[in-house]
């Protein structure tokens, strides 16, 4: 992999990994104030899931398994 494609990547997973501690802070606080709608909590989890599943893509672009 380029430095500017590493680069990029890492720049990506940081971008990701902030918006997955932000949309977890909001499923905390939608479930903390008691009157969470379940249909956005719903879509605030699979949003979640989809920016974890990313991250775990990336992570594997930059860290491959090598097994030796």
């Amino acid at each position: 992999m380029a430095d500017t494609e590493d680069k990029a990547v890492r720049i990506e997973l940081a971008q990701l990994r902030q918006e997955h501690r932000d949309l977890d802070a909001a499923v905390e606080a939608l479930s903390v104030a008691g009157n969470a709608d379940a249909l956005q909590m719903q879509r605030l989890k699979k949003k979640k899931l989809l920016i974890k599943d990313r991250i775990s893509s990336l992570e594997d672009q930059l860290f491959p398994d090598i097994i030796a």
